[in-house]
């Protein structure tokens, strides 16, 4: 609570110095002044709450728990998830659902969040809620992320790892040729880097056969 504390603080001296520069140029009433103070203060105590409101939810809806309490998700997406390098590893950093899947930015996790209504329409519809549905769907599935990642040049990705602090001699000369691809702009990680978390949906179609329509 200390970060929104600071905010209302802030905001509270930006509107003593609004009614300072007003008061030069035309001093109000002592009770209009009253009433404009708490007029400032109850604004920003329900913004206050608003923004702590909306941090907690996104908060919230970005853990694991929160990401597999559609049964779509724990038995396909998660199951496939747990036992892989993401998950599970000899130093223990974990990737998390919203590492991979929402931007680590303000802007672009209440994009993300929005967009996010769909799926819910989409568990309500029924649309995956079988293995086999799920199947069915899984190229699409995969495109779309695919997709988004290459727009983005892979900026969940990028938000752990830092091709400028890699160590090039450790790595293969494969990896070594592609990485340099990525200084480039000429690939992203998701053109390579794909299938590590989830199975690669059957017919032979990665993400450098996508391209927005």
């Amino acid at each position: 609570m200390s970060g929104i504390r600071k905010l209302i603080v802030a905001m509270m001296r930006a509107v003593h110095d609004w009614e300072v520069e007003m008061g030069a140029a035309r001093q109000p009433t002592g009770k209009l002044k009253s009433l404009l103070s708490w007029g400032s203060l109850a604004l920003l105590l329900v913004g206050g709450l608003v923004f702590a409101g909306g941090k907690y939810a996104i908060d919230q809806t970005n853990t694991v728990e929160f990401c597999i309490s559609c049964h779509e998700m724990k038995d396909n997406n998660f199951e496939e998830y747990k036992d892989t390098i993401h998950a599970r590893n000899r130093t223990g950093v974990k990737a998390t659902c919203s590492d991979c899947h929402v931007p680590h930015d303000f802007v672009g996790t209440t994009i993300r969040k929005i967009k996010a209504a769909n799926d819910v329409f989409h568990h309500v519809a029924g649309t995956v809620d079988t293995k086999e549905k799920f199947e069915a769907h899984r190229l699409e599935l995969a495109r779309r992320v695919w997709l988004r990642m290459k727009e983005t040049d892979s900026q969940e990705c990028r938000h752990c790892h830092d091709i400028k602090a890699m160590a090039p001699e450790m790595q293969g000369k494969t990896a070594q040729k592609q990485h340099q691809k990525l200084l480039s702009g000429e690939r992203t990680c998701i053109d390579c880097h794909y299938g590590i978390a989830h199975k690669e949906p059957e017919g032979g179609l990665e993400p450098g056969d996508v391209v927005r329509n």
